[in-house]
């Protein structure tokens, strides 16, 4: 059985995204080929395929925010959880995650996107479209995404909850249920339902007596050690992920391989007993271990004099984890639609009148708690941006107008106020301009999209041609729907120079 650490994304199954089916069936085989099945324990078993597929898949390269952002350039933030959206839909959300990914990685690591969006397309299909309508619905992706993808769990936890909490800041247990029945599909999907399947009693039996759950609350539950038992898979793919970097210099006395990665397990009654994971999940062993002798597991390698100097001091073997604590109730979010101008904004998303805001309990709105865990360009605003600019220029104008009053007669003055008045006029021109081009490509991609979704599934060759050229075509505007982005986000840069004039 190989170490789930030693699977790599460069051995993808499949070709392009004509392969569909058959990358699907390549994935299932594979995990067969590698015999998790042989790993003893249910909880490992189900983590090390998980972690099998998040690899195949290069999802643990994808963090939480790079979904977040996924969802709101195709427009599918906006829509209820249990909107239903085709697979052409899907397929476009997927393929911006791994063309965001290329850009973050060097040339020489850039994933094949056809090939990573046709294996994951088909095994979340695999995973929720049990009748095989061709369609899923927009809560089972983000939760098989959020789960899959790299980011810690205190993030993906915290994302989770924003998305199964009412307007109050509150868990509702309805949506905490579904969540459940969508994260258990994983399992599943990997053929462990036996072991963590979904039951009506498990939502009551983890939050037994607690009324009006908070994040806090919630991220307590879900994080202790241990945590819910149907839920004991998830802690433990990140631990694997987290030691496969590890190297144990030391020796396993299960296989005598030396210098080991991954999990290590140190007996509690044999004398310096170690063994790697591979030894400890199939049960190989040596005398005088036995298998049912107690085991602790490290994630990582400390030598012994350290252990034993940590032992004098009485230093617990697991401290205890000091948790950040986040606001009991929702933040909200900025409302600007009284300091606007009467001017009529663009069309955002491909909506009339613009996308409607999801609700202010989603991180999907919310750009406050990403700042402080990621450096990446925040466009969850890009609406609110729109009226800002338009807000600080009119502010701009009108105090350059009054001081141009003023000062009329004075020439450095007059000056001053003129140039003032050009770049608020240039400001807003560029940013009139930089929103048309953004919704006349998003209506071309919708239209690109449209045609897809007529010639796909066609076995003419002419139509499997076109439907190439029409892929290509759409990751194009794509591309060039990201750069318009970029440019916008320096427009804004060049507005906080301006807001620092005004205070």
């Amino acid at each position: 059985m190989a170490v789930p650490g030693d699977v790599g994304s460069a051995g993808l199954s499949g070709g392009g995204g004509g392969s569909g089916l058959g990358d699907g069936r390549l994935l299932v085989a594979d995990l067969r080929h590698h015999n998790f099945d042989a790993i003893r324990f249910a909880s490992y078993r189900t983590a090390a395929k998980l972690r099998f597929v998040q690899k195949k898949t290069n999802m643990h390269r994808v963090d939480i925010w790079n979904i977040i952002e996924a969802f709101r350039e195709n427009g599918l933030n906006t829509l209820e959880p249990y909107t239903e959206v085709k697979v052409s839909r899907l397929e476009t959300l997927i393929s911006t995650l791994y063309h965001s990914l290329n850009k973050r990685l060097p040339v020489g690591q850039h994933v094949v996107i056809e090939s990573s969006t046709s294996i994951l397309l088909n095994w979340l299909l695999s995973a929720y479209d049990k009748d095989d309508e061709g369609k899923l619905r927009v809560f089972s992706v983000k939760v098989a995404l959020a789960t899959l993808c790299s980011s810690k769990p205190l993030d993906k936890l915290r994302y989770i909850f924003s998305q199964i909490s009412d307007g109050n800041g509150h868990l509702s247990l309805s949506r905490f249920s579904e969540y459940l029945k969508e994260v258990l599909s994983l399992p599943a999907a990997v053929f462990e339902s036996p072991s963590f399947s979904y039951s009506e009693n498990l939502v009551t039996h983890i939050f037994d007596g607690i009324k009006q759950i908070n994040v806090n609350d919630f991220l307590e539950v879900v994080l202790e050690d241990p945590g819910p038992e149907c839920l004991a898979w998830l802690p433990l793919l990140h631990r694997l992920a987290a030691s496969e970097s590890v190297i144990h210099q030391t020796m396993c006395d299960g296989c005598r391989r030396e210098n080991f990665s991954g999990l290590r397990y140190k007996c509690e009654k044999c004398h310096n007993y170690s063994m790697c994971q591979e030894c400890f999940w199939l049960g190989r062993f040596s005398p005088p271990h036995s298998i049912h002798h107690q085991v602790k597991e490290y994630t990582s390698f400390t030598p012994t004099r350290h252990s034993f100097r940590r032992s004098l001091r009485c230093v617990p073997d697991r401290p205890s984890i000091d948790r950040p604590r986040f606001p009991e109730h929702p933040e909200k979010t900025l409302n600007l639609s009284h300091i606007v101008p009467p001017s009529p904004l663009p069309t955002h998303n491909g909506f009339e009148g613009g996308a409607a805001a999801p609700p202010p309990t989603t991180l999907d709105s919310r750009s406050s708690s990403r700042s402080c865990v990621s450096s990446l360009p925040d466009w969850s605003q890009l609406d609110e941006e729109h009226r800002l600019i338009a807000h600080y220029a009119a502010r701009l104008a009108n105090q350059t107008s009054h001081s141009g009053s003023e000062s009329v007669d004075s020439s450095p003055g007059f000056d001053a106020s003129s140039a003032q008045r050009e770049l608020i006029q240039s400001l807003e021109a560029k940013n009139r301009d930089i929103m048309r081009e953004i919704n006349a490509l998003r209506n071309r991609v919708y239209v690109c999209r449209r045609q897809q979704e007529r010639v796909e599934g066609s076995s003419n060759p002419t139509l499997v041609a076109e439907l190439r050229v029409l892929r290509s075509h759409r990751h194009e505007l794509e591309s060039n729907l990201s750069y318009l982005q970029d440019s916008r986000k320096q427009l804004m840069q060049q507005l906080e120079s301006l807001m620092k004039m005004l205070k």
